[in-house]
């Protein structure tokens, strides 16, 4: 905004155009564009307050209000989206437990159900190019609401549904293609906001709301797993998203209709946002981070659906003792968030994500100690060393994409806030299924299976050894952001003085 530069106390435009103060303003107006230096010198009979800070303050009246709904809608959203894990839980003792499914096959379950995620580029385009009755993102979180309710429901009100792979696995493909919609949309929601009101990190509260979602889905989760059916913690889930879609629906008639903008056909837009797309990611400040964070993460063999029924049949871990040492891990990435968003940030990001990096591999071997009972050696029970260590590596390798996912919100082109960040998104997931289908062949290689594990600390040690490698090229990353003030400097040349002079009349 421009309280900043411009009192609403008093007028800055005197009667007579020879004053000085008419210099002095010309002055704080060049700090938003240096074309006000030019400016006619304004008539006598203008009266300064209902010609310049009347609209000012109208408009800010309206963004703040808006500002403060997008957060409120959005912070509900991802925590709904944290507690996800909450069915998924439940989905995953069903799997192992009452459908016998062996870790090859549960992996592969898990990993295939976020195809739809792979996706996400073109619904975020759609978003870009297409107004739904006016409210623009607002609507397409509501669908995706939606189609998630169809598929938990299913699950809990269709005993049959959940008992058979081909009708589990639609049931879960139908809920991630909602799921998937739904984050674009918020995601990109969060990315304009940002560049709008010129807040940096507003990820990093993402962060935050996705994690006390999580901290509370996986306690409860854990909790409930033997007290409740698997059915009824799906019908819990579907009661929880009914009113997330009722809240977002009021929302979104509470929100005046607009046209599609610019008055051309959905195509054009389609092809605007598109093209707009494939310049940005041509950008090496763009382009080398993502392909970084990108083959950090598809080079490591995720070997969870293993180690997860290793856990339940070999240890005989209780459901709920895993499920509180995941919700230790969700507490270590809402401090580790609430850490960076207050003291990170000013270190240079090449340095940070180094760091990162070299602790998630060494965190990798956690397991390897669990399985080679080393912690029984040393006194640490089996329940203690899972209950403090065993989200360890899962919640580094979360936290290590915020620093990545706050950067190139800042380097988003304005217009294509949501083909960009589900852009982004949706390459994160794809190399995420990449580590997933890498950690099912090197199993089935290893002859991991059901009740045979003699193999896993291998795999374990390539898992280590693979998350090493991309320290070899952290040289791609950059040290600073050069590329942010200058993104800064052209919103404030452009928006910034496009308010001032639209308010005053020259």
């Amino acid at each position: 905004m421009i309280y900043p530069v411009i009192s609403t106390k008093t007028p800055i435009f005197l009667t007579n155009p020879k004053t000085p103060r008419i210099h002095e303003s010309c002055t704080k107006l060049r700090s938003i564009s240096r074309s006000s230096q030019h400016q006619k010198p304004i008539e006598n009979d203008i009266e300064p307050k209902t010609q310049f800070i009347n609209p000012v303050l109208m408009t800010n009246t309206k963004s703040h209000y808006g500002f403060q709904a997008m957060l409120s809608l959005c912070g509900l959203g991802y925590w709904v989206q944290g507690f996800r894990c909450f069915p998924w839980l439940a989905l995953n003792f069903h799997m192992a437990h009452n459908l016998n499914f062996n870790p090859s096959t549960l992996q592969l379950v898990q990993n295939s159900a976020n195809f739809p995620m792979v996706a996400k580029p073109l619904y975020g385009i759609l978003s870009d190019a297409f107004y739904i009755a006016g409210p623009h993102r607002i609507p397409y979180i509501c669908i995706g609401v939606l189609l998630q309710i169809l598929s938990w429901g299913q699950l809990a009100l269709i005993p049959v549904t959940g008992q058979t792979l081909p009708s589990l696995m639609a049931c879960v493909l139908l809920s991630n293609f909602g799921a998937s919609i739904e984050e674009v949309s918020k995601d990109a929601l969060v990315t304009e906001h940002g560049q709008k009101h010129r807040i940096k990190g507003l990820q990093s509260y993402s962060f935050m709301a996705l994690a006390v979602g999580g901290i509370l889905g996986n306690f409860l989760g854990g909790y409930f797993s033997h007290k409740l059916q698997p059915r009824t913690m799906f019908l819990i889930f579907s009661a929880l998203l009914s009113f997330q879609l009722a809240i977002s629906s009021s929302e979104c008639l509470g929100l005046s209709h607009r046209e599609t903008p610019t008055g051309k056909s959905i195509t054009d837009n389609i092809r605007k946002h598109l093209s707009g797309l494939m310049i940005a990611i041509s950008k090496h400040t763009i382009s080398k981070p993502l392909t970084w964070i990108l083959t950090s993460i598809a080079m490591v063999p995720i070997l969870s659906g293993s180690t997860f029924c290793y856990q339940i049949q070999c240890l005989n871990l209780d459901l709920s003792m895993i499920g509180m040492s995941k919700v230790i891990g969700q507490l270590m990435l809402l401090s580790l968030t609430l850490i960076y968003d207050n003291h990170w940030k000013q270190i240079p990001m090449r340095k940070l994500v180094g760091g990162i990096q070299f602790v998630y591999a060494f965190s990798l071997l956690l397991d390897l100690i669990l399985v080679r009972q080393i912690n029984a050696g040393i006194h640490i029970s089996n329940e203690v060393f899972t209950l403090c260590f065993s989200g360890l590596a899962e919640t580094l390798a979360q936290f290590k994409i915020l620093p990545f996912m706050v950067l190139l919100a800042t380097l988003c082109p304005q217009g294509c806030e949501g083909s960009f960040t589900s852009f982004v998104a949706s390459t994160v997931c794809l190399s995420s299924l990449v580590g997933g289908f890498w950690g099912v062949g090197l199993a089935a290689l290893l002859g991991i299976k059901d009740g045979d594990y003699t193999s896993l600390p291998v795999g374990l040690l390539i898992q280590f050894v693979a998350a090493l490698l991309p320290l070899g090229w952290i040289h791609q990353l950059p040290m600073s952001c050069p590329a942010e003030k200058e993104m800064k400097k052209c919103i404030d040349e452009t928006q910034g003085f496009e308010r001032v002079v639209g308010s005053v009349r020259i």
